[in-house]
This record gives C-alpha cells, sequence and structure tokens, in this order.
C-alpha cells in the first residue's frame, strides 16, 4: 500500500492508467473532438476505476458546456484602456458572443503569478475556450492552454510558424504600403519606430519597411531604426533618438497611432514641422489617427472585424467543426495630411 489509496485521484494518476498524456486526459474530460474513439474509452476506463470524477469534469463529459469564454490580454490597465485597437478588439469579440448567448471574461494577464493562477482556473474547466491578444513571442500560454484541452484562437501570432488558431491582419503589407506612399511623395530618408520585437507584429512591420525600401532601391540604414513599446511615451523616446542619430531624416514609418502621437510631440520639440519638414505615417487608422493635427495617415486593419472572426473561430472549435485555423486580413493605407 502506497498510503494514496483514500486520497482523491489526480489527472496525473488518470493519465498513467491510461497509457497517455496529461493533456489528453484533460482533452477528453473538456469534450474536445481533437480525440480518437479508442483514447476516449481508455480514459473513461481509467476514470472510471478511479473515481476520478470532479463535478466539473462530470459535466464536462456529459457534454454541459459553462457558456463562458474568455479573453486574454497580457497588458497592464494603462495600456488597455488606452490603446483603441484593444477596443475595437474587444467590441468585436463581444458583439458576436453575444449573438451566440456566451459569456465574455476579460483576463488580464501580466506577470507569471497570475499566469499561472489563470492556468488552475482552466484547469478547472470554468471556460469553453479562450481568445489571446498581445502574445509575445516567448509566452507559454497558448501551449499550456492546447495542452489542457481547451480550444484556443489567437489575435496575432508568435512567429511565422505559429501552431495555433489565429487571426491576423498583414502586418508586412502595411510596412511595405507605407514606405512605397512615403518613397511616392519625395521622401528619402525614411526612418521607422518599432514595436517590442519580441512580438512578432512588430518584427512583421519592420520587415514590411525593409522590402518597402529595397524594392524602392534605398539602401538600408539602422541607424534610421529605432525600438518602441506601442506606448505614445515609447514613440516619443524612440522619435528622440532618431533625430539625435539622424536630424536629416524627412519620414517616419511608426508601427502604431498611439506611438506616432509619442512622434509627433517629440517632433514638435524639436522644432520639426509636419508633414513639411518630416511626414508620419501610423497603424491602425484609430480615433488617434483622425484626432491628431495634421490628421494621421495610417494604414487600417479590420479589428473590429478581427476581433468577430476569432469569436466565430473558436465557437465552431467549442462546437466540434474547427474550421481553417489561420485567418489573415489585408490592410488599407488610409492618407491624411500628416504626408
Amino acid at each position: 500500500m502506497n498510503g494514496r489509496r483514500n486520497s482523491r485521484p489526480t489527472l496525473e494518476q488518470v493519465a498513467a492508467r491510461a497509457g497517455v498524456g496529461r493533456g489528453t486526459v484533460s482533452r477528453v474530460i473538456n469534450g474536445s473532438p481533437r480525440v480518437s474513439e479508442q483514447t476516449r474509452a481508455a480514459v473513461a476506463r481509467a476514470v472510471a476505476e478511479l473515481g476520478y470524477v470532479p463535478n466539473q469534469a462530470a459535466r464536462a463529459l456529459a457534454g454541459s458546456r459553462t457558456d463562458a469564454v474568455a479573453l486574454v490580454i497580457p497588458e497592464a490597465e494603462a495600456r488597455l484602456f488606452a490603446e483603441p485597437y484593444f477596443l475595437d478588439l474587444i467590441r468585436g469579440v463581444s458583439a458576436e458572443l453575444a449573438q451566440a448567448d456566451k459569456q465574455l471574461l476579460l483576463t488580464l494577464v501580466r506577470s507569471e503569478q497570475e499566469r499561472q493562477r489563470f492556468e488552475q482556473y482552466l484547469a478547472a474547466q470554468r471556460v469553453d475556450g479562450v481568445l489571446l491578444s498581445s502574445v509575445h513571442g516567448d509566452d507559454p500560454l497558448p501551449d499550456r492552454i492546447r495542452e489542457l484541452g481547451i480550444p484556443v484562437v489567437m489575435n496575432g501570432r508568435r512567429s511565422e510558424a505559429e501552431p495555433v488558431p489565429y487571426v491576423d491582419s498583414d502586418n508586412i503589407g502595411a510596412g511595405r504600403a507605407a514606405v512605397a506612399h512615403l518613397v511616392g511623395r519625395g521622401r528619402r530618408r525614411i526612418a521607422t519606430v518599432t514595436g517590442p520585437l519580441d512580438m512578432y507584429v512588430a518584427r512583421a512591420r519592420l520587415g514590411g519597411y525593409r522590402a518597402g525600401l529595397a524594392e524602392a532601391g534605398h539602401e538600408p540604414d539602422e541607424g534610421l531604426v529605432a525600438a518602441g513599446d506601442f506606448t505614445e511615451e515609447g514613440g516619443r523616446r524612440a522619435m528622440r533618438e532618431l533625430l539625435a542619430r539622424r536630424p536629416d531624416l524627412d519620414a517616419v514609418f511608426v508601427a502604431s497611432d498611439v506611438m506616432a502621437a509619442g512622434a509627433r510631440a517629440a517632433l514638435r520639440e524639436a522644432g520639426r514641422r509636419i508633414p513639411d519638414d518630416v511626414a508620419l505615417v501610423g497603424v491602425d487608422d484609430s480615433p488617434v489617427a483622425r484626432l491628431m493635427d495634421p490628421p494621421l495617415t495610417s494604414v487600417r486593419q479590420p479589428t473590429e472585424e478581427m476581433g468577430r472572426t476569432m469569436a466565430r473561430m473558436l465557437l465552431r472549435d467549442v462546437a466540434g467543426a474547427p474550421e481553417e485555423p489561420r485567418r489573415v486580413f489585408p490592410t488599407e493605407l488610409v492618407v491624411r495630411g500628416s504626408c
């Protein structure tokens, strides 16, 4: 006897008895369709033999749902509510879930402790699926969610080879279009302010910027590249850095409208006129772009529709009828007074 006879059986013990991994047991318990009938039967036998039937698991095995979906954004409240992108995304997700009579659970994961707590929450089978946004390249949460057998769809991706289903926009095309427009307006010393380069979205927009320069026959100049962090203050700092390095620059592609607002402030502090001295292009086509003085030329991405599409993909997966796991929306340059 090992002294555990009267203790509650664990998920690991069920997995060992069934001869499968812990994630496979979670998928079976969660009612996932991505499990063979043979495996499902083996797990069911192990559950019955060990008596592993906690209330949440029993309901899931019976085929019922929680009717709740978590939208996880690993950002601080300050950025969440200052960034129009997230508000549009939430609006799209919320509208689609409301039509399906699903409850939206908005969750901010800002630390390793909060990530672990959220994983424990998911393991208790309290949501039917998870939507993820603003995920950085080294974030293990998407993979952990899949291991738990819970359907997940990401807004954006961690790399070109992302294995988790996602909805994204053509970020490379966004950078290309911005640079082509600036070149067409006669600009020759075109700088860029990137997002955090541990995020695929930032690397893709930087890649588009470089591709646009190459297509126009411009030599690459890393002195014209400065890293930001998708915040207004980050845009201001990066613009000051660029002006110190390359005071003769005549255009800037900024990887978000919010950072472009910070870049505009730094340009004005330095006495540069927009667009006479320096042309400016952002990304998102948010209210920030329309309210700037002069109004900001920006690359539009259909953020609200992306949110709706994410929710639809997730709900189909929850229902056992997953569709194409990748969707990339085109972007569009909206020309205004900043260049």
